[in-house]
């Protein structure tokens, strides 16, 4: 039996299956960690890169509030035809949907927003094209994951015959957005990401499309 056991304990025919057991778990944590870089990497560019994309269709075709195109700021605030519109006449606005379908609503976060917090909601409706045209950038975009926010500018003529009076800033967001590495998959974990942003002051903010 003293023998049988010093020849296992010194028996070296198996030791390179035994340190590739002992390497191969580590191993793979590398290797998917690695991927999984990658994939986060991927992801935050998708979500900057839809942004920037909603921005820019946003500021050239309808608004999401439905009454800042059509809105005169004559007598607000004192302000007489042709008068610029100082940044002190309007407040920020912020537009958001709730679940997966488009159910829009507006809100005033600081100040007032005369042109009323009316928007329109649906697949057709302009925040509905926003999240469209941002979707063939990050097709796991939904709704609620979006909100288009109007801030004062300083820019803008009362009574305009042109156009919207105003020309806010447009910030087109990403938020609430979550990353799940395979490795928490197992556990049933996720990452919380930051929000992305992109924003351009209002342009001609008229039609249905953006080329």
């Amino acid at each position: 039996m003293n023998g049988f056991l010093h020849r296992v304990f010194y028996n070296r025919s198996g030791s390179s299956a035994a340190e590739f057991a002992l390497v191969l778990p580590l191993l793979l944590i590398f290797l998917i960690g690695i991927i999984d870089v990658g994939r986060l990497l991927w992801t935050w560019n998708q979500a900057e890169k839809a942004a920037q994309m909603g921005v820019r269709f946003a500021v050239v075709t309808n608004p999401v509030p439905s009454g800042l195109s059509t809105f005169s700021f004559v007598g607000t605030g004192g302000l007489t035809q042709g008068d610029a519109i100082p940044i002190s006449a309007y407040g920020t606005m912020t537009c958001t949907s709730s679940g997966t379908t488009v159910t829009v609503s507006c809100s005033c976060n600081s100040g007032s927003c005369p042109w009323g917090t009316a928007a329109a909601s649906g697949t057709t409706s302009p925040f509905g094209r926003i999240a469209d045209q941002m979707n063939l950038f990050f097709p796991q975009l939904t709704p609620s994951n979006i909100s288009v926010i109007y801030k004062p500018s300083g820019l803008g003529y009362a009574g305009d015959p042109n156009g919207a009076d105003v020309a806010p800033i447009v910030t087109v967001e990403v938020r609430n957005l979550t990353f799940a590495p395979t490795l928490l998959q197992l556990f049933g974990g996720q990452i919380a990401m930051p929000s992305f942003s992109s924003a351009l002051t209002l342009e001609d903010s008229r039609g249905l499309a953006s080329n």
